[in-house]
């Protein structure tokens, strides 16, 4: 199962690049079929797991300045829908639209 943290302030975004833990973030567009189809199929594969996982949520559209901070500071170009596996000052990994797989949340955090 998933836990969204709902990722709503440049705080918070300075906690995960202040962090030493690996952090997942889930980017989505709420009016974007293909975010929302990449949303429902991540949450239905983390449903099959006995394990709960955080991921931070990012509503693209009331948040854009956030999701133009973390294109800055990972050097990760903007998509939608996109997830990104951070561990401080490093992306390990980034994937978006129908590369999005839940077994890549699971490859990274532990």
């Amino acid at each position: 199962m998933i836990n969204w943290i709902p990722l709503n302030s440049l705080d918070q975004l300075q906690e995960i690049l202040g962090s030493e833990q690996v952090t997942a973030i889930f980017k989505h567009s709420t009016t974007c079929g293909i975010s929302g189809m990449a949303k429902k199929n991540f949450e239905r594969f983390a449903n099959l797991t006995d394990k709960s996982y955080d991921v931070y949520y990012l509503d693209l559209l009331a948040f854009r300045e956030i999701s133009n901070q973390i294109a800055s500071i990972w050097h990760i170009e903007h998509q939608s829908p996109q997830l990104l596996i951070i561990k401080g000052k490093a992306c390990l990994f980034n994937a978006s639209h129908g590369d999005i797989d839940f077994d890549d949340l699971v490859t990274y955090i532990k």
